[in-house]
């Protein structure tokens, strides 16, 4: 398949039908750069064609939130507009779908007084808390896509003319959500039971541990009791599938709050807070981060971590072959939605509900007396790559390869 606009309406209809899979009489949120009117506008009309009852598009510019961190005022970083948390509930308690389309720079921020930052993570984190413990459940349907920008295409295409830049990321992008093959509702489909297999595997084993080793990592993650990995497709509290993360290559858990220990090393950039945090290393007691150490991006790093008290300890455990389409593709996207489905990751923060049995149910305080980590931030890290290791620990103490050299062991 040649014909762009063929693989752009495919990306289009998996966005809409697999990514949120909008039933009829359901409202649309989808919040979105300027920088690609023409692929949302296609995501709107596929959404209204397959019976959506409103679509209302948040729109951004790069540009203008520069600007906003250049010049505005200093408190109003540590605001948040209530009414923007309104519009946010009211369309999720009424069973609305939400829509992101990633495309910023990832060097947006580069060189803004990190404070500003920092303050404006705490304040949005802290006022979408609740619409974050909806998404955080399942209680809603929600994904997350991708389009490229200027500044994207020409951070991951830097040696290829400008002019060829944009162009060559949406060919990797068609190609990472399978939007380029002859029938790709059904290759998703195919691809989510591929996943589930792995998903079962591990349910059944119900490891006690997850050793690590790899230049840099000696690092034991402890799984609490009833911990459920998921992996590709999720269930919403109405019975409808969605799939959050177009592309995803990813099983994942929770792991127990207090049972990290030992230190990871990064084996891949992280976008945080329009900043690149490069080349660090995390070391962990009982849960607890007690150091890190970056390269690049230390002051941001240590912002992010005293975030709140949650963002001290982990709330997701992802396992991702180094042989996988992203991965294999050799591309560093600068984008964690792309390169956290490129390496084994780990999340900062806040765990998700669903990852455990009878969680989607829990109230906060239920799920932090079953050793669920809370924060008001959720930010992956890749940690994966051809050399790593991982065990297996049963509750005997029994050890069994869980991936060998980067890849699946069984």
């Amino acid at each position: 398949m040649t014909n762009f606009n063929e693989k752009l309406t495919n990306y289009a209809e998996l966005a809409v039908k697999v990514g949120v899979n909008i039933q009829p009489g359901q409202n649309l949120y989808i919040a979105a750069a300027i920088d690609n009117p023409e692929f949302v506008r296609l995501l709107v009309k596929t959404a209204y064609e397959v019976g959506a009852k409103n679509v209302y598009v948040d729109w951004s510019d790069d540009v203008i939130t520069r600007t906003r961190f250049e010049l505005a005022p200093e408190e109003v970083f540590s605001e948040f507009p209530e009414w923007k948390v309104q519009e946010r509930m009211t369309l999720a308690d009424g069973g609305a779908a939400f829509m992101s389309i990633m495309s910023q720079s990832p060097d947006l921020l580069k060189g803004i007084e990190s404070s500003r930052i920092s303050a404006f993570q705490k304040a949005s984190g802290t006022a979408l808390s609740k619409y974050r413990q909806y998404v955080q459940s399942d209680k809603i349907s929600w994904t997350v896509v991708a389009a490229p920008s200027v500044a994207w295409a020409a951070k991951v295409f830097p040696s290829l003319p400008t002019e060829q830049q944009i162009p060559a990321l949406w060919e990797a992008i068609f190609k990472a959500v399978r939007a380029d093959v002859e029938s790709p509702i059904q290759a998703w489909t195919d691809h989510d039971a591929t996943l589930h297999t792995k998903v079962d595997y591990l349910n059944e084993k119900k490891y006690h541990k997850l050793h690590y080793t790899a230049p840099g990592t000696d690092l034991t993650i402890e799984l609490p009791k009833g911990h459920l990995w998921c992996g590709a497709g999720s269930i919403n509290e109405k019975g409808d599938a969605f799939m959050a993360n177009m592309p995803t290559e990813e099983v994942f858990t929770v792991p127990l709050k207090t049972g990290v220990n030992g230190y990871v090393s990064s084996t891949k950039p992280l976008s945080y807070g329009g900043n690149l945090i490069e080349d660090f290393k995390i070391t962990f007691e009982n849960g607890r981060i007690v150091s890190v150490e970056a390269k690049e991006g230390q002051e941001v790093l240590e912002q992010l971590v005293a975030t709140d008290e949650g963002a001290k300890y982990l709330g997701e455990v992802a396992l991702v072959p180094h042989k996988s389409p992203i991965s294999e593709s050799g591309l560093l996207f600068y984008n964690t939605l792309y390169d956290e489905n490129a390496s084994n990751h780990l999340a900062i923060g806040s765990a998700y509900a669903f990852c455990l049995e009878g969680g989607k149910k829990m109230s906060q305080e239920e799920l932090a007396e079953h050793g669920l980590n809370q924060s008001i931030t959720h930010v992956d890290f890749m940690i994966g790559s051809e050399t790593m290791d991982i065990d297996g620990i049963l509750e005997d103490g029994t050890k069994e390869a869980v991936f060998k050299q980067g890849n699946w062991a069984f």
